[in-house]
């Protein structure tokens, strides 16, 4: 078999191990042969095991699939489009500009979440777009990718002290629910929510599988992509738009999931040994989702009565991958 697809095989069996664990534990311990039950419309042991799965942990395990696979997605054409290997919705700052989107909409206009279900998507979507968009502004006349990096941070700061101000102006209520929000959490998924968000990600992964081919030739500089037909504005609004998208959607859902865009690009590869963006996007999205999954299913095992945050479970494991990856560039 061909190695490439034999890492593919094995990181598909580890994705479908780790939602099948993410359906089965929790506080309800709910045992495989009642689940394959369920898969075939056969009764089970406890009629209650069917509700759990199907309205709490189905939507639950979907959203960390979206999330992961999306913010892996948005971290690899960051780092292609700019050519910064650190690169990412949340070092860069995208992920502090949905989170102000979200606040906005959370404290200071409320009737926006009350209006539409797409209220809170679209507000997260705008804010992540203007960071994106001041950075261009700006790689347009800074090559430096270290520059770059600062700028983010100082956008994140910038960000983060309008937050402080907004909460400081509102009430305990919106307080109280944009702090939950802020901690990271795949819990509490609805269909609806579901509903919302998996068009949204279809059409962008389609998309980005699009521009699969333009971006290996970016790779080697936007003057040899323009003489290989590559329109690089479009494809320079296409990925905007897309990482705008992705990065938005899941922040407004999820909350900010840090580090998971930075680090996975990286962990595919380390292990695909490619920079072929055709098969590094496959091997993303399978760590992404993998990386999720794993975080999800962690959450619960402290305390079977307690969730942990997602977001500090995410950082612990990505946070290392930078550092190595910050210490390797210093070394090169």
């Amino acid at each position: 078999m061909n190695p490439i697809l034999f890492k593919i095989v094995w990181l598909l069996l580890l994705v479908v191990c780790f939602g099948v664990l993410n359906l089965t534990t929790g506080a309800v311990a709910i045992p495989l042969a009642d689940l394959w039950a369920m898969l075939w419309n056969e009764p089970t042991t406890n009629p209650t095991f069917s509700t759990i799965v199907f309205n709490l942990r189905l939507p639950n395990t979907l959203m960390a699939i979206a999330a992961g696979g999306s913010l892996s997605i948005a971290g690899l054409l960051m780092q292609t489009f700019f050519r910064n290997p650190i690169a990412g919705p949340y070092i860069l700052g995208v992920s502090s500009g949905a989170s102000l989107g979200v606040a906005m909409a959370v404290m200071a206009f409320p009737a926006i979440l009350q209006a539409s279900a797409w209220g809170l998507v679209s507000a997260a979507s705008i804010g992540a777009m203007a960071v994106l968009m001041l950075l261009l502004m700006v790689a347009w006349r800074i090559t430096d990718g270290n520059t770059l990096l600062i700028l983010g941070l100082m956008l994140g700061s910038a960000t983060g002290a309008i937050i402080e101000l907004l909460q400081y102006f509102s009430s305990q209520q919106e307080l109280q629910r944009y702090i939950f929000w802020t901690m990271g959490s795949l819990q509490g998924t609805t269909w609806r929510e579901i509903g919302v968000l998996l068009p949204l990600v279809a059409v962008c992964w389609v998309g980005v599988f699009v521009l699969a081919k333009p971006l290996n030739a970016l790779l080697l500089g936007e003057e040899y992509a323009q003489t290989m037909g590559v329109s690089v504005n479009k494809m320079k609004i296409g990925i905007i738009v897309i990482t705008a998208i992705l990065a938005g959607s899941i922040t407004a859902f999820c909350g900010p999931i840090a580090f998971v865009g930075t680090a996975v690009p990286h962990l595919a590869r380390w292990l695909f040994r490619t920079s072929q963006h055709h098969i590094l996007l496959v091997g993303s999205i399978l760590i992404g989702v993998l990386v999720l999954l794993v975080c999800q299913w962690l959450a619960h095992l402290p305390l079977q009565n307690r969730v942990l945050p997602v977001n500090a479970l995410t950082s612990l494991l990505g946070a290392p991958v930078v550092i190595i990856v910050v210490m390797r560039l210093k070394n090169s």
